[in-house]
Formats: structure tokens, C-alpha cells, sequence
């Protein structure tokens, strides 16, 4: 099974068994105001990683890329006094659709439109979209699919070693509580041996992807899941079971066991869970109207 080291030492936790995953939760009061919350978690991570040679992150495409765009990023840095070192950044993709990179279907190319514009410097041979070539493989006998994870999860190894942690992970999450393209009662969801799995199958368009797996998502550093609009609001009423106000307006929340819905399975070993959403999204979310 894929485990997460710590430098060259088995990096243990405390144990989580009959422990209940729990989160940090930001309310922004509009879709516009999600973004500047969004940022603050990012440059949190960063600052973590001050110290370190490499900042690896993994995005998700969807409405998120929206949220990051390069401008914005840079302006969120400078008004927080944060150097980001965009030249330590390696930035990998959470999942990705087997299309080409220039394809509107593809997330990289949503996040090279948002994101990763010439303003942000970001090295590009530190930036890891799939090898799109791959799709033009017709040899008899092969899974296009499956050798696209595969070249993509070496990639992965190249910069996190075997046994990795990314530092900060950014997710989305759709109506049907899906998160990167691990689909409710997919198979994928059980998948603990790879970083990067296959599906061809996917209940949503188009069918072939790959993603990041549970057990690297539940080893990251942090995990922030961010969304907007109503239609989030009945996936983060069953993922979250209780919700308490702190000071600072934020909430402290713990996540429903077991979870109903894949984006409520991450269960950190080590790691800060993160939701950063506006208020539309949590309307009608009982454990907050008790808070």
C-alpha cells in the first residue's frame, strides 16, 4: 500500500482509529468573496513551506481554476506582506480528462487560462500536465488510460520520492459529491496501492480520466475543498455532522463517519482539512443553524 514518509524516516501519526476527521470551515458572504478566503489558505501553506525547497501542490479543475486567477494570486501575496517564491512551485493536477492539454474538456487548460499565465512565474518545466501524446498510442493490447496514470504517477515520484506528501492539495466538489474523479460507489474509492489511478467508466463527461487516489489525499500536508452555489448545499449538509463558531467567524467542524460522499472521505493522517465556501453553499446546513 502507497504509504507518506517523512525526509528518509517512516513519518508516523498518532493513531485515528475511533476518531472522527475534523475541519476548519470558511463561510465567504458571496460567490465574488470566495477567492480572497481562498488565497488566505493557500498563502497559509505557503508561509508553511517557507523553509522548504519545493512548495507541491495538485488542483482540481471544474469552477476552481475561476477562483485562482493569476492577478488576484499575486495581489492576495503582496496585500498579506508573503513572498510565494513562485520558483520553488511545482504544481501537479488532482485529476485530469484523457483529452489533449488544449482541449476546453482538459483542466490544464483551464488552469493554464486562469492561473498559469505569464504573470506568474512559475517555472514550466515545475508545472505537469499528462503526456497528451500518450492518447495517440494504438498499439494492440494496451490501455491508454491506464499507461497515462501510470506516466503520470512516475512523474509524481519523480518530485515526491516513493512515498511523498503533497504540501497543499485543492479540490473541488460537484452536486453529486464527487471530488478529483473519485465517484460515489466507484471502485476507484478502495484503490490504496497507486498514487495515480485510471477510470474509463465515469459517470460524467468524458468517460477516461485519472486522479489522485484517497491515500494520497489523506497524506497531504493540507487539503482545502472549496465550492459555491446552492447546489452544494445538501452534499455539505450530509458531510458535516456537527459545527461549532469559533471567533474569528470561521467554523470548527467534524465530517460525518461514515462519510456519504467521496469528498467527505478524505480523512487526514497528519494534515489540516480545509472548506472554504460561500453562503449559498451551506443554506439549509442544519449543524450550522444549531451552531
Amino acid at each position: 500500500k502507497y504509504s507518506a514518509t517523512k525526509s528518509s524516516s517512516h513519518y508516523t501519526c498518532p493513531t485515528k482509529a475511533n476518531m472522527s476527521t475534523k475541519a476548519k470551515l470558511h463561510i465567504a458572504n458571496s460567490k465574488a468573496e470566495v477567492a480572497p478566503l481562498l488565497h488566505a489558505q493557500v498563502i497559509s501553506c505557503v508561509q508553511k513551506c517557507s523553509d522548504e525547497s519545493k512548495f507541491v501542490i495538485a488542483l482540481s479543475g471544474g469552477s476552481l481554476p475561476a477562483f485562482l486567477s493569476a492577478n488576484a494570486l499575486i495581489q492576495s501575496f503582496a496585500d498579506a506582506g508573503v513572498n510565494p517564491q513562485w520558483n520553488k512551485w511545482y504544481v501537479f493536477l488532482a485529476d485530469e480528462r484523457c483529452v489533449k492539454n488544449d482541449h476546453p474538456d482538459s483542466n490544464y487548460c483551464s488552469i493554464q487560462q486562469h492561473m498559469l499565465t505569464a504573470e506568474l512565474p512559475i517555472p514550466a518545466d515545475q508545472v505537469f500536465p499528462i503526456d497528451d501524446a500518450l492518447l495517440d498510442d494504438t498499439t494492440p493490447g494496451t490501455c491508454t488510460t491506464e499507461n497515462i496514470a501510470k506516466d503520470y504517477e512516475d512523474k509524481l515520484k519523480s518530485v515526491l520520492g516513493d512515498n511523498g506528501k503533497f504540501d497543499c492539495i485543492l479540490c473541488g466538489f460537484g452536486p453529486d459529491g464527487h471530488t478529483c474523479s473519485l465517484f460515489p460507489d466507484h471502485d476507484l474509492l478502495k484503490v490504496t496501492d497507486k498514487m495515480v489511478a485510471s477510470i474509463t467508466d465515469s459517470p460524467k463527461p468524458p468517460p477516461e480520466r485519472v486522479t489522485l487516489t484517497f491515500p494520497v489525499l489523506n497524506a497531504a500536508k493540507t487539503v482545502i475543498f472549496c465550492g459555491a452555489g446552492g447546489s452544494k448545499a445538501l452534499i455539505l449538509d450530509a458531510v458535516f455532522a456537527e459545527a461549532s463558531l469559533i471567533d474569528d467567524g470561521s467554523y470548527d467542524v467534524v465530517m460525518a463517519d461514515p462519510a456519504p460522499y467521496p469528498c467527505g472521505m478524505v480523512q487526514m493522517e497528519c494534515g489540516d482539512l480545509c472548506w472554504v465556501v460561500d453562503k449559498d453553499a451551506v443554506t439549509g446546513v442544519e449543524v450550522l443553524e444549531k451552531s
